[in-house]
């Protein structure tokens, strides 16, 4: 679904993407991993049209990204942090979303799964943070797009909430959906993802399937081979 090749992109003195490959393949869950600095947000701001690389190609189902913003409608983001109109409520804001997609089918299930129908009612400024970031999942997968680019969507909310959003994402990926994803924490990356790209410095370490990278590493779980393959790679 995206192919990136040679990916290019500084800020200043600094190169944050240097020379980047990887595929992010058609209904599955695709985790980007890696510390910070890595390029992680960069390479994700690029699948959205917000970054432009310096060189390189990225395409999306074969159509390069830059050429023609229409893909972006095929598209659910959660940002880490959302930035809402202050002073609207939540319904408000989902109204709007409905309005600016016309005639786009909606789903709102996960209104009803976070129990948030009361919440909705308030001003988006006086919501604790993880009602905000509930309301940040409804808006991403509001219109049931092609692909979900969720960055550390657990973040911030409690532990029965990240399970019915982490159920969501599962029944997404049964039903076809092709999901890209961000999480410093790697139990959960290990719970959900069928593919993991490892990158560090701008440069891609590891991209493939997430069993496979564990077999190699002779590891049983995900962040012990993460460690792993960190120590080959600083020794090498």
């Amino acid at each position: 679904m995206i192919e990136a090749r040679g990916l290019r992109k500084r800020f200043g003195a600094g190169e944050v993407l240097r020379g980047v490959d990887l595929s992010i393949a058609r209904g599955r869950v695709t985790a980007i991993v890696g510390p910070n600095g890595a390029g992680k947000t960069t390479f994700i701001k690029s699948v959205l049209g917000l970054a432009r690389p310096d060189s390189g190609t990225l395409t999306f189902d074969g159509a390069k990204i830059g050429d023609d913003h229409a893909y972006r409608a095929r598209i659910g983001y959660m940002p880490q942090l959302a930035r809402f109109p202050e002073h609207m409520t939540g319904a408000e804001l989902i109204h709007l979303l409905r309005n600016l997609r016309g005639g786009a089918s909606v789903n709102e299930e996960l209104v009803a799964e976070f129990g948030i129908e009361g919440e909705l009612r308030k001003q988006l400024r006086v919501l604790s943070g993880g009602t905000r970031q509930k309301v940040n999942a409804i808006a991403a997968f509001l219109f049931s797009p092609e692909l979900y680019v969720l960055d550390e969507p657990t973040a911030g909310l409690d532990p029965v909430s990240s399970g019915i959003l982490k159920a969501r994402i599962r029944r997404e990926r049964a039903n076809g959906r092709t999901v890209l994803l961000t999480s410093h924490i790697m139990s959960e990356v290990e719970e959900l993802t069928d593919d993991v790209i490892y990158l560090t410095d701008g440069v891609v370490r590891y991209s493939g399937a997430l069993d496979h990278l564990k077999t190699a590493m002779g590891e049983t779980n995900l962040e012990r081979a993460i460690a792993r393959l960190m120590l080959r790679e600083a020794a090498a």
